[in-house]
């Protein structure tokens, strides 16, 4: 199995100020962002020189323009020293990094947009926005001194000098105890609302060594994800349903009372205003994420369990709902379906841990009965229910992670000798719509 490649992935450190360091936190964020704003102006003006320049060149370059020293003592810009008096060389330099990353992206943009790249005919062009709202980065050493993980200490502007803070770290996550990961220059975020570290990470997973099994996940409406371990040879060695009902019921009931309230504010007709009911629909969004994290979460912790090869999804891009009227209950657990946020958040967490997401043909998963035996035959009171040709009942959901397993096993050996057999009734490749009794054949030739 080939090595991982090192990702980034940032934790949340919460800070618990005193009054008296909020005040100094946001001078520091106000006269940042006012350096980025001058910074933004420089560099674009100078664009058609400094454009042309690398990273690490075009730091030295800005600076030579408006940083005075000893030996420089003649520079285009005076103005910056004056007005920022004594601004941290490490401060500049983040904000120099910045502000040459907004000018870069304005240009490409403008670019794109006189090339004919737009996306209306009437589009308007571009605009260089260098009111920002930015963070400062915080340089070990330089900007911040770490003492264990309880408490940091940060550089800050008071209105007049800069000086050293001392501020407890409430709570963290365990990324920082992984010796593999090497911490980098974390941010600091400070507004009305949020007072924390952005710390991010940079992860190397160590080489794994897998078991020769997948970790099958099928995403449902009845059930949110249904989970199945196969092994190469077809055999079942787990099952798991996964299901927030409680906190589904709380988005739907949230959801549900849009229609009500709508229907009081403007009756049989009328409009309603931008806006109507942004509240109710931000927590629904919030309520997503946290169910996807959570599902995403338990995913992954089979999946190690059992130290899968990968974890295996349908590929639903591009899916559309065929079921339900308008405005329905159908319909609106059909557009509140997590299929894309789950298997996104699994497979960022699982990459973590130096393992693969793969994805497989979604036709025909639930509809083929895993034994071979045909198309099942849903029930139309209780449809997660699933009659085999053969009479037997199954779960329908556990049905169709059987045979995303298989599917995937399959697209992970990519065997040649494989590529004729088929399913006993579906006729198909099993590379395409394979159920699990295609691995208890092919494990039946090998023994025979």
């Amino acid at each position: 199995m080939k090595s991982p490649a090192k990702i980034i992935r940032t934790d949340k450190w919460k800070l618990n100020p005193s009054p008296e360091q909020k005040v100094l936190f946001g001078e520091t964020v106000r006269l940042y962002r006012q350096a980025c704003r001058y910074l933004v102006g420089i560099i674009y003006t100078h664009w058609s020189e400094l454009g042309e320049l690398t990273a690490d060149q075009l730091t030295p370059a800005v600076e030579k323009l408006m940083h005075k020293t000893a030996k420089r003592p003649k520079i285009k810009y005076p103005q910056f020293n004056n007005t920022f008096y004594k601004f941290p060389s490490y401060y500049r330099r983040a904000a120099i990094a910045f502000a040459a990353g907004q000018v870069s992206s304005y240009v490409t943009r403008y670019r794109e947009w006189q090339s004919g790249c737009r996306k209306r005919k009437d589009s308007k062009p571009p605009r260089l926005n260098a009111d920002t709202g930015c963070y400062p980065a915080l340089y070990k050493g330089q900007c911040y001194k770490l003492y264990g993980f309880d408490k940091i200490e940060i550089k800050v502007f008071d209105g007049f000098d800069w000086i050293w803070t001392t501020v407890k770290i409430t709570s963290l996550r365990e990324r920082h105890e992984i010796t593999t990961n090497k911490m980098m220059s974390p941010s600091l975020i400070f507004n009305d609302r949020y007072c924390h570290l952005s710390v991010p990470f940079a992860c190397k997973p160590e080489k794994r060594k897998p078991e020769a099994n997948v970790t099958a996940v099928d995403l449902g409406i009845n059930t949110t994800a249904t989970v199945a371990v196969v092994t190469h040879d077809g055999t079942v060695i787990h099952r798991d349903f996964i299901h927030l009902g409680r906190d589904i019921d709380r988005r739907d009931k949230r959801l549900k009372s849009v229609s009500t309230r709508a229907s009081k504010t403007m009756g049989k007709g009328g409009r309603l205003h931008k806006g109507f009911c942004s509240k109710t629909y931000q927590k629904c969004q919030r309520i997503n994420t946290q169910i996807a994290h959570v599902v995403s979460r338990r995913i992954v912790e089979i999946a190690e369990k059992f130290n899968s090869e990968a974890i295996v999804f349908e590929n639903l891009k591009g899916w559309k709902p065929k079921g339900g009227r308008k405005r329905s209950n159908l319909r609106q657990r059909f557009h509140g379906w997590l299929k894309a946020k789950i298997r996104d958040l699994t497979e960022m967490k699982w990459a973590e841990l130096g393992g693969k997401v793969i994805e497989v043909v979604a036709a025909y998963t639930s509809k083929l009965a895993f034994d071979g035996s045909g198309k099942v035959k849903r029930d139309s009171k209780k449809y997660s229910k699933a009659t085999f040709p053969s009479g037997k009942q199954f779960n329908a959901d556990l049905n169709g992670a059987y045979n995303i397993g298989a599917r995937g096993v399959f697209k992970l050996t990519r065997r040649n000798d494989s590529e004729g057999l088929s399913s006993k009734r579906s006729g198909r490749p099993p590379r395409s719509w394979a159920c699990l009794c295609d691995l208890w054949t092919l494990r039946s030739s090998r023994l025979a």
